[in-house]
C-alpha cells in the first residue's frame, strides 16, 4: 500500500471537472493531519488506511461527491459537524457539489484526529452497521431499473449485499460499451431473482 496511490490519482483525474478540486482538497488535508495514511482503491472508490484499518474514504459521482469517515457513528466530531446534513446513503458528509459544502479545516483536523484515536484504542465499526451501508446507485443504472417495474421491485426489495454486488460490478466496467453490456446483463438476471454471483452458489 501506498502513501500516495496512482489508481487514485487515475481517479481523481477520471471524476468531473467540479470534483477534482473537491477529491484533491479531501486528499490533502487527510495526508496533512493523518501522515501515516495510506491510500488504496476499494469497492471501487478510495479510501483512506491507517495502521492497516479504513479510516476514511470520498467518491465522485456525476452531480456530487461524497465523503465520510469508517467509525462516524462513534465520533463525538461528526455527531457535531453532521447533525444539520442532509446525509447521503453512502457517507456522512452529504453531497458535496464544492470545497465549502465541506466542514471548515479545523473540523475536518478534529475529525480526522478522534479517528485516529479511536483506531488506536482499536474501536472498531458495530457489526450491524455493514448490514445498513447502501452503495449510491448511479443515475444510469436507476434510470434503467425505473423503465422496468418488476425489476426494480425485486432489486428494492432484495437484500443490501444483493444490491451492491451488482452496483459495483457495474461501475467497475470501464469501458461504456462494457458498462452498458452489465448493465443489460444485470436487469436480466435480476428479473429472475438471481444475484450477481448466482452461477457459483451452492444450490
Amino acid at each position: 500500500m501506498e502513501k500516495h496511490s496512482p489508481k487514485i490519482d487515475e481517479y481523481i483525474e477520471k471524476s468531473q471537472d467540479f470534483a477534482k478540486p473537491i477529491l484533491d482538497y479531501i486528499r490533502e488535508t487527510v495526508h496533512e493531519f493523518c501522515p501515516d495514511a495510506e491510500e488504496t482503491m476499494k469497492w471501487s472508490f478510495p479510501h483512506f488506511i491507517y495502521k492497516g484499518k479504513n479510516l476514511c474514504a470520498m467518491a465522485s459521482f456525476k452531480q456530487h461527491c461524497t465523503f465520510g469517515f469508517w467509525l462516524e457513528k462513534e465520533m463525538k466530531t461528526m455527531h457535531e459537524i453532521t447533525q444539520d446534513i442532509e446525509k447521503s446513503s453512502m457517507f456522512s458528509l452529504g453531497k458535496i457539489t464544492k470545497v465549502e459544502d465541506l466542514p471548515p479545516k479545523p473540523q475536518l483536523k478534529k475529525a480526522i484526529k478522534e479517528a485516529m484515536d479511536l483506531t488506536d484504542m482499536g474501536v472498531t465499526m458495530k457489526k450491524a452497521a455493514p448490514s445498513k451501508t447502501e452503495i449510491e446507485i448511479p443515475d444510469y443504472f436507476q434510470k434503467a431499473l425505473n423503465e422496468n417495474k418488476k425489476v426494480l421491485e425485486i432489486f428494492q426489495k432484495a437484500s443490501p449485499s444483493f444490491r451492491k454486488e451488482y452496483i459495483m460490478w457495474i461501475t467497475e466496467a470501464k469501458a461504456e460499451t462494457t458498462q452498458n453490456k452489465r448493465m443489460q446483463q444485470a436487469l436480466e438476471w435480476i428479473s429472475e431473482g438471481k444475484g450477481r454471483n448466482w452461477k457459483y452458489e451452492k444450490k
